[in-house]
């Protein structure tokens, strides 16, 4: 009987701040993008595709990003080339919420939570910021390779990141660990 119990307030935490997270992110959304007379990404993304930018300069590559003048999404360019599209699901806001979610479930005191959560959520930021930088330049460098580039490795290395943080809190953190 205490097994289900845990169980029940586990998935009550965790839906309950999923539901609460999505629910606050939606309304971000909705008050910083913009669809009518002329089209505006949300802040973050923007941010986001400013920082890959960013990195891609530091790599010795000429980048720039534009907002698409027909959609919710940023033209990222590469030596002159439009090499990407960034989108809201690319700025990693949704697979932190998700992080969130977890951390709060198999939550202990207060201070050690909100550090984690503070610490895990730059660390997926960080490497998404990354893994968007690297995708660019291997879609660049490998255009015949989008699917697999896109849909299968580079979203096992942000998934991948968020499982092992996952890990690392149950093992040396929650209340769970032995």
């Amino acid at each position: 009987m205490k097994s289900n119990k845990f169980i029940v307030f586990f998935l009550i935490k965790f839906f309950g701040t999923y539901a609460l997270l999505s629910f606050l992110y939606g309304l971000y959304l909705n008050n910083t993008q913009h669809t009518s007379n002329f089209f505006t990404c949300a802040p973050i993304t923007e941010t986001v595709a400013n920082q890959t930018v960013a990195v891609l300069n530091t790599f010795g590559y000429e980048a720039s990003v534009a907002q698409h003048p027909n959609e919710l999404s940023l033209n990222l360019t590469l030596n002159n080339v439009i090499i990407a599209r960034v989108i809201e699901g690319c700025n990693a806001i949704s697979i932190i919420i998700l992080f969130i979610s977890f951390i709060v479930s198999f939550s202990t005191t207060f201070w050690p939570t909100f550090l984690y959560i503070v610490i895990g959520s730059f660390i997926i930021y960080a490497i998404n910021v990354l893994r968007i930088a690297i995708i660019c330049i291997a879609l660049y460098k490998y255009p015949n390779y989008q699917y697999v580039l896109h849909d299968l490795l580079f979203p096992s290395i942000i998934y991948g990141i968020t499982f092992l943080l996952w890990f690392v809190w149950i093992q040396k953190f929650s209340k769970l660990k032995k």
